[in-house]
């Protein structure tokens, strides 16, 4: 029923969505494809499951909230370490030492977590709803207000506060902000904190949804987050938003109408389409002359 395959394709969109908004927010400031940001997302879920396993009963928004604050250190971590250091002079250097971090967090996660599938322990009791033949389930109900609430907030936070403001004069250029006594150094590493607070929330989400985790799921919410970024449109958080819906929506239709083998498939042809016909997205890029 295509009611049924549009409420699941919402709550796939609203991982995405999560995903791409992170990933924007810090190229809209650095000019940074951060593919590390996957990895960052499975490290929330494993620090979510950690902290529903060791405290037996534990409510999901605590392990939410640890699992965000967890995440917003390692992206910080990861920052100083593999970005900043990183001289600007060669703007694929800090793109390659991204994805070196990628392939170290990944390994890490296998060292200490073991590569198998990990159970993802209910935390909350499952009840099912049905409307006109759609079932939707309080999980699900969940996982998209808790999307939700999360992406309307860091909206605010950025339009309304003066660290948002902060960001959002270093994203129009960094000399500029400086002039005007913006703290540069400072404002990005808080950038690569919400970014990755924001993947962490998304790979708990993800992990309650499933109901497990892996130490490879990054990889696919990675590439899907990328996309959206360039549908929406590069440095557009609202365009992020909306592309992981659309993408969200996209793939969930062609695996039930067309089978799971496209879902990918669709994937990398929107990622295409995006390339050669809208390069600046559905919303369009910020052009910014620093």
């Amino acid at each position: 029923m295509l009611a049924q395959q549009l409420i699941n394709g919402l709550m796939l969109g609203a991982s995405y969505a999560l995903v791409a908004i992170g990933y924007t927010i810090i190229f809209g400031v650095l000019r940074l494809l951060h593919f590390a940001h996957g990895e960052v997302f499975m490290f929330g879920a494993f620090i979510g499951l950690q902290i529903v396993l060791a405290w037996s009963g534990v409510n999901i928004y605590l392990a939410i909230i640890f699992a965000m604050l967890g995440t917003g250190v390692i992206g910080v971590i990861v920052a100083l370490i593999a970005v900043r250091p990183i001289s600007s002079k060669y703007p694929l250097a800090p793109l390659i030492s991204t994805i070196g971090a990628t392939l170290i967090m990944q390994n890490v996660a296998v060292s200490v977590f073991g590569g198998e599938n990990q159970s993802f322990p209910e935390t909350m009791d499952p009840v099912i709803y049905s409307v006109a033949g759609v079932t939707v389930s309080n999980i699900q109900i969940f996982t998209l207000l808790m999307s939700m609430i999360i992406m309307v907030a860091l909206w605010q936070f950025v339009g309304r506060s003066k660290t948002g403001r902060a960001i959002r004069a270093v994203a129009e250029s960094h000399e500029t902000a400086a002039l005007m006594g913006v703290n540069v150094g400072r404002t990005v590493l808080v950038t690569f904190f919400l970014a990755s607070c924001l993947a962490g929330a998304a790979g708990v989400l993800d992990g309650v949804k499933n109901s497990a985790v892996s130490p490879f799921m990054g990889l696919e919410v990675a590439v899907a987050g990328l996309v959206c970024m360039l549908l929406g449109g590069l440095g557009n958080i609202f365009g992020a938003m909306v592309a992981g819906f659309i993408l969200g929506l996209v793939e969930i239709l062609s695996a039930a109408y067309l089978g799971t083998s496209l879902r990918d498939l669709f994937t990398f042809v929107i990622l295409i389409l995006i390339l050669l016909y809208k390069p600046s997205g559905l919303f369009g890029t910020r052009v910014v002359d620093d």
